[in-house]
């Protein structure tokens, strides 16, 4: 069984990165979620409730012995990788823009570390969800309960009650 990591900020943990990591772990990998914080982007939920919520989903769906979640520490996703044994990145490809987004990241991190990555076409019911997406239309007010695993829903709500 060869080790992947499937990185983001999963801020919040969809039913589209659900799907990424039931499907590498499907075929017959050990998957990382490694969470990170992306400075780039305005936050909603902090690290630690990002992966509780990502833990209490993998055991709610029974994920919880072929997938562990982790944090990205500062740095390189590669020397992340090396130091867990990790033989590729997982990412998910919901149109062109995504892979050309994604291409030149995934050439980087081979030509620094050997990494491959294998990149998943999104499940086409899902390829409208975006974690930016869902905290937006729930800041407005939508319901996204249907975009989300239960825990996430619940983190956010409870991120909204809370601000």
């Amino acid at each position: 069984m060869s080790t992947v990591v499937l990185p983001g900020s999963f801020d919040p943990f969809t039913l589209g990165h659900l799907d990424l990591t039931r499907r590498a772990a499907a075929l017959g990998h050990h998957v990382i979620i490694a969470v990170s914080h992306n400075p780039s982007k305005q936050g909603t939920l902090d690290l630690e409730t990002r992966k509780a919520a990502i833990t209490r989903t993998l055991e709610e769906r029974d994920l919880s012995q072929s997938v562990e979640v982790r944090t990205l520490p500062r740095g390189l996703l590669v020397d992340f990788c090396r130091e867990l044994g990790a033989s590729a990145v997982v990412r998910g490809l919901r149109s062109q823009l995504d892979l050309a987004y994604e291409e030149p990241m995934a050439r980087m991190n081979h030509h620094l570390a050997e990494v491959d990555t294998l990149f998943l076409l999104t499940d086409a019911t899902l390829s409208h969800i975006s974690s930016s997406l869902v905290r937006e239309v729930h800041a407005l007010g939508g319901d996204v309960s249907d975009m989300l695993p239960a825990p996430s829903m619940d983190a956010l709500r409870t991120a909204s009650a809370v601000s």
